[in-house]
């Protein structure tokens, strides 16, 4: 998951909700409103703040930026029913956001976003500028991610959510482990409300898409979207070499952040900020 080092929009980035024809959506936004728009969806486990070290530098670039929390993520409210959190839901609700927005959005998916932002293009593709997969792969994840997913739907099922989250922590390596067990600071607070607050059914329901999630990269070819393929150097969820393979199939730019693992807006900010900016002005929503 993508760890915000903050929960705190900085000056100039607004907190609002987003109303479309499929409900409510709360959102982040940066930049002039009457800009181009680029809409940012965050991955499994993540929520809104996790583009909060990229939003003021897209939106001085040029741009009005919105990133938002999903259905059922986090501050967005979702329904209890699995069916609800299908992927060709999820993307519908994309497509809704976009809309809203004015059309024509640059669209940025990261990690499991990027799986759900894929649909929504292949479905419409005259609805967006471009489509930017961060650390997202061609398909299903890399068959450790598939065991990993496996035992949350099964802690999940068994366990007080709490007590999933504490394992988590535990097992994700001695640091977070160490973390743990010290006082809680504001953001580790931050980060357990928002797992917490999270439906349950939509993590059990978009797990399985993530490990189940077939090749659709010819469809997406086929949409005439422009892409760009952007990871870390080193990645676990999608093995970096598949990611590369997937930017050849695609014809696509393919930008690989140095010192960035699966989340490079957050590891890498300025570094990932200057290459979105980069491939959205070589490609004018107009």
């Amino acid at each position: 998951m993508s760890r915000p080092p903050t929960f705190v929009p900085p000056p100039g980035t607004d907190r609002l909700t987003v109303p479309t024809a499929r409900g409510d959506f709360a959102a982040l936004a940066s930049g002039d409103a009457r800009a181009p728009v680029a809409l940012l969806l965050p991955g499994f486990t993540g929520s809104k703040e996790d583009f909060l070290p990229l939003l003021p530098a897209l939106g001085a670039g040029g741009y009005r930026v919105v990133s938002v929390d999903g259905r059922g993520q986090y501050e967005t409210e979702g329904p209890e029913s699995p069916e609800a959190y299908a992927p060709e839901e999820l993307a519908a609700d994309v497509r809704a956001l976009a809309r809203a927005l004015g059309g024509r959005a640059h669209l940025l998916g990261h990690s499991l976003g990027g799986l759900i932002s894929r649909a929504a293009v292949i479905a419409e593709p005259a609805l967006f500028a471009s489509l930017t997969l961060m650390s997202a792969g061609p398909a299903a994840t890399s068959q450790g991610q598939i065991e990993k997913l496996a035992l949350l739907s099964q802690a999940l099922g068994a366990m007080e959510k709490g007590a999933v989250w504490e394992a988590m922590a535990a097992l994700e390596s001695p640091e977070a482990a160490e973390a743990a067990a010290r006082p809680a600071t504001e953001r580790d607070r931050r980060l357990r409300e928002r797992w917490l607050r999270t439906r349950t059914v939509q993590l059990l329901t978009t797990g399985k898409q993530l490990a189940t999630e077939p090749d659709r990269v010819e469809e997406l070819a086929a949409s005439g979207v422009p892409v760009h393929v952007v990871s870390g150097e080193s990645d676990d969820t999608w093995p970096v070499e598949w990611l590369d393979a997937m930017a050849l199939r695609l014809g696509a730019p393919r930008t690989r952040v140095a010192g960035a693992g699966h989340s490079p807006n957050t590891d890498r900010p300025k570094e990932t900020a200057e290459a979105l900016l980069a491939f959205w002005d070589a490609h004018p929503a107009g």
